[in-house]
Order: C-alpha cells, then structure tokens, then sequence
C-alpha cells in the first residue's frame, strides 16, 4: 500500500517554537528512543535552539520544509543553496511516525526543489560517521559516502554535550541530475 503524500509547506517564524520541540524529540532524550534516529546514546543536551531555527527559516539562501497533518508538524528539513550545491540538514521525523515513508517523501521533495528550482546538481549533507543505520539509509536513497570527515564541534553546547570523545562528521553526497 502506497503512503499517502504528505502535505508540505515552507516553515514561517511561527512554526519556530513547534520545528524546535519536532527536532530535540526526534534526537534527544527518552522520547527519541520511540524512533530509530535517536542519538540519545551519543549526546546529551540539545539539538538545535531556537536561535539556531529561527535563522533558518529566515534563511534568504534557503528554506525550511516541513510536512504536516492535521496542524501538527511531522517532520522538517532545511535545505539550503550554496555556490555549486544544495545543502540538507535539520531533518526530523517525530519518532512515532519514523519508518513509514514521510522522510522519504521530504528528503524526495527537498531534492526535486534543489534540481528543478535551484539547478542544483548535488545534494549535499554531514551525518555523524557513528550513525551507520542512518547513513545506510541515505545510501539506500543514493548518496554516496565520501569519507570526507570534519570534526564535531566539541565544547559547544548548542549542538548537545557529547558522550563520546570520537565524533566527527561525514559528508554525503548525491548527483541531482
């Protein structure tokens, strides 16, 4: 059975404080164990703040994409124009609904919007290395895993207390064209 097709829009500053409550549940705490893409085991603290959303959805370089039912949001992604690529990141699905095609669906959509509204040729995202289900899923979907690493910025609060002292970031890729 196919899954129904979510509807999505672009976030507006209203949506800050809800987009911000979608992404910690997804990511942090007890509440994110419900879904697979928990880093729960992996950091403590926060995901993102509201700082950090807001500029995002005021973006002029990008958007903020979510999907929603019923007035609840379900699910968001940032994507963002760069010089040669598109970015994507702050992707969430709240952890009840993971694993039934609305990810899929936005990660589809955000990719349609950079190929066909901004030209982009490639899609470009950071995962931590350590998350191998969920970069497993990226490869599914075709990215390619570059084995370009960055460091994961440690003594930063802002993206969560760290439990482990080898965090770093891998930059995927996927050819839009």
């Amino acid at each position: 059975m196919d899954a129904v097709k979510p509807a999505i829009r672009t976030a507006a500053a209203s949506d800050v404080p809800a987009l911000v409550a979608l992404v910690e549940s997804a990511y942090r705490g007890d509440s994110s164990r419900t879904g697979w893409t928990t880093e729960a085991d992996l950091l403590d603290g926060q995901r993102t703040d509201p700082e950090m959303v807001a500029a995002a959805v005021a973006a002029p370089a990008g958007v903020v994409l979510v999907a929603e039912a019923d007035g609840v949001l379900n699910a968001c992604c940032q994507v963002e124009r760069r010089e040669d690529h598109a970015y994507f990141g702050m992707f969430a699905v709240r952890p009840g609904l993971q694993g039934g095609g609305l990810g899929k669906s936005l990660l589809t959509e955000a990719e349609r919007l950079a190929r066909d509204e901004w030209d982009a040729a490639e899609m470009h995202m950071t995962v931590i290395s350590a998350r191998t289900e969920l970069i497993a899923w990226y490869v599914r979907r075709g990215y390619i895993r570059t084995g370009q690493l960055s460091p994961f910025p440690y003594g930063d609060e802002r993206f969560g207390r760290p439990k482990r002292d080898d965090l770093e970031f891998e930059l995927l890729l996927k050819k839009l064209t």
